[in-house]
């Protein structure tokens, strides 16, 4: 028989391609976790994952899986909620990119906090996949996060801004207008383990026969950001990023740049609930300052 928290290991270990990050997101010991995705494929009588000495892959039987799991929880999260509903008629679910600064987020909800009188707000903070999974499995009803051409599901753009250099306010280069990226050359970087265009990053410095000496790793990204404040080293973030002792500078020919904004569910929601949401984007999109700067 199938139990519930065999699909939440299942779900978790798709969501984060790896079986320790799986057990962490679970609150299991990895034993404990891999204990429960073999039981699941005894009862299922089906491999669900290949895995290797670094990465774990979904095998064919595991891909056709995914959304039978995700329908499963997603009927649960909705009995769930209904019975929540019944004690809490607002409530909110709403998923956060991880990578949106605590004060971006905080100029978001305080307003919609102060007006909606008995809110209740659920937040769920992950990378894009993992919200997008939690909207699948209907277990969030909005998502701040970026917007990307064939999202599921209702947009609104919020604002638009680019990526760029941080650097301690101190170093030599930072009164520069613009960095010309082979000025970093065995310069420390610290690199940004949620960064979304980390891959793009690492081309760009490639292409360039840049290799900056990497000096810290981190996926907390206002950690990283007072470790360049702290002059351990440089690295790239979007704008929004402000602390004092940092300084943000454009880099030559570094033109990434993200559109975050709200992503609605798909699935049916009440009335209420309807208006609920209506009422925080509209409420959003009026009280936010678009493309501004935090200090």
């Amino acid at each position: 028989m199938i139990e519930i928290y065999q699909l939440k290991y299942f779900l978790a270990v798709v969501e984060t391609g790896s079986f320790t990050k799986a057990a962490e997101r679970v609150y299991v010991t990895q034993p404990t976790l891999s204990a429960g995705i073999k039981k699941l494929e005894s009862n299922l009588d089906v491999r669900l994952f290949d895995r290797s000495s670094k990465r774990v892959f979904l095998t064919e039987n595991g891909t056709r899986f995914v959304e039978r799991a995700k329908g499963v929880l997603h009927q649960l999260n909705l009995a769930e909620a209904a019975m929540k509903t019944g004690d809490t008629p607002k409530l909110l679910r709403l998923g956060v990119l991880m990578t949106i600064p605590s004060r971006r987020i905080q100029q978001i909800l305080y307003p919609f906090q102060r007006q909606e009188a008995g809110l209740v707000t659920e937040l769920f903070e992950g990378s894009e996949q993992e919200i997008l999974n939690r909207m699948d499995e209907g277990r969030i009803d909005l998502a701040l996060t970026i917007l990307r051409p064939g999202l599921k599901g209702k947009t609104t753009s919020l604002y638009q801004e680019p990526y760029s250099l941080a650097i301690a306010s101190h170093h030599p280069l930072a009164n520069a207008a613009a960095i010309d990226p082979t000025e970093l050359a065995n310069e420390p970087t610290i690199v940004r383990s949620r960064c979304e265009v980390l891959s793009e990053t690492s081309r760009f410095f490639t292409d360039h026969n840049v290799r900056p000496r990497l000096v810290y790793h981190t996926a907390q990204d206002e950690r990283a950001l007072v470790m360049v404040a702290a002059g351990v080293g440089f690295t790239t973030m979007p704008d929004h990023y402000r602390m004092p002792g940092v300084t943000r500078v454009p880099m030559k020919g570094y033109d990434f740049t993200r559109e975050i904004g709200f992503i609605q569910s798909t699935h049916p929601a009440s009335e209420e609930k309807s208006a609920l949401l209506d009422r925080f984007i509209t409420l959003t999109r009026g009280s936010l300052p678009v493309g501004t700067m935090e200090g």
